[in-house]
């Protein structure tokens, strides 16, 4: 069963508060989906750590009800 774009927000933002997140389906079938995470969480992390933590938020959704996710992070400015 696909997932919708503010479930996807949603559990980010459950497991990282202080996100700014921005969801797009991208096919318009709820499987393809991108998204941009911007929070002081990642300062000073390395980038494959950052999309660890919220592939994390997402509760194993990736790969089953959540196809594909392009994922872009950063720190606030």
């Amino acid at each position: 069963m696909p997932m919708a774009a503010n479930e996807i927000e949603a559990l980010i933002k459950a497991s990282i508060p202080d996100a700014r997140v921005t969801v797009e389906d991208l096919a318009g079938d709820g499987d393809h989906y991108a998204a941009t995470v911007v929070s002081e969480v990642f300062r000073g992390i390395p980038r494959v750590k950052q999309h660890q933590i919220v592939y994390a938020a997402l509760r194993g959704r990736m790969g089953g009800e959540l196809h594909a996710l392009a994922l872009q992070t950063s720190v606030p400015v």
